[in-house]
């Protein structure tokens, strides 16, 4: 778990002033024993539970995008109009449960090695990632 002056770092390096709302956003995301998964607006309802401070959605939305973009958030884009976060970077794959609209992690090690057989002239894969979208058996 982190401290305030560790939150300080995480949005400055992230190019954020550290404000208190944007601390109370570190202490959301970065202060828990276990990673998680979350859209904008579940971690806005999340922080309103711990807080009687408002905090708006573009703060928000502006905050987790920069800690994507730094590396310290993982997204997961579900469908064109739906992206998850992580606060899990390391390198796994995800189970998405279309009825309980929950997203679940699955080990890289459960994956066996995804075989892409084109390539893009002049681009090189950085990564695969696998999303396995599953609904209730209803057999």
């Amino acid at each position: 778990m982190l401290n305030n002056s560790q939150y300080i770092e995480k949005l400055r390096s992230s190019g954020l002033r550290p404000t208190k709302q944007r601390i109370k956003i570190c202490e959301v995301l970065f202060n828990t024993h276990k990673t998680f998964h979350f859209t904008i607006n579940e971690l806005v309802k999340r922080i309103s539970k711990s807080t009687n401070d408002k905090i708006s959605l573009a703060t928000v939305y502006n905050t987790v995008h920069a800690f994507k973009n730094k590396g310290y958030l993982k997204e997961i884009p579900i469908n064109s109009d739906q992206s998850y976060f992580d606060t899990n970077t390391s390198h796994h794959h995800h189970f998405y449960d279309e009825t309980q609209k929950d997203l679940i992690d699955i080990d890289d090690a459960d994956v066996e090695p995804v075989k892409i057989n084109t390539r893009i002239p002049g681009k090189k894969i950085k990564s695969v990632e696998v999303l396995v979208k599953v609904e209730d058996d209803k057999s």
